[in-house]
């Protein structure tokens, strides 16, 4: 007896594959240069406006402790939706939407290539390794999403309807 699969969108950061669920992904657009803004962490590029939002951008290679590195023709933003708030997530490359069977989910270490386990739902065994299945509504704590209230780069900026 098994669970249903899990559709999750995977996509490249340095030399890992990492996952997220396909149910908070907006849209997966062209890298386009983000506006900066003064005063966010390092790994917050800055924001774009889509669909009338003013949405941050966080460059996930930053976050995650890897090297900044140029965009490439293959770079792309996720935008992630969790309820009203939106974020966008630089990455390398998105490769495909697949489905996760629940028995081949592992719970995630403390700490996994130096990711704390508050940003991840697990690991995902596939024959060709593992991909890291990010916990996407917890890429932001409640204190960073304050910081980006007040730097004018809120999430949740303006409602649909």
């Amino acid at each position: 007896m098994s669970a249903a699969a899990q559709q999750v969108v995977t996509f490249r950061l340095g030399g890992d594959r990492f996952a997220g669920d396909v149910a908070h992904v907006e849209r997966v657009l062209r890298y386009a240069k983000p506006t900066p803004l003064p005063g966010l962490p390092e790994w917050i590029d800055g924001v774009i406006d889509h669909q009338g939002r003013v949405v941050p951008v966080v460059d996930l290679r930053v976050r995650f402790g890897l090297p900044r590195e140029a965009p490439r023709p293959e770079t792309r933003i996720i935008i992630f939706s969790t309820g009203e708030e939106w974020l966008g997530a630089v990455v390398d490359a998105v490769l495909e939407v697949v489905p996760v069977p629940a028995d081949r989910l592992a719970a995630p270490p403390k700490v996994f290539r130096g990711l704390k386990a508050e940003y991840l739902r697990g690991l995902v065994r596939q024959d060709d390794g593992l991909v890291i299945f990010l916990d996407v509504p917890h890429l932001l704590s409640s204190s960073e999403r304050l910081e980006l209230a007040k730097a004018g780069a809120e999430p949740k900026a303006g409602k649909r309807g």
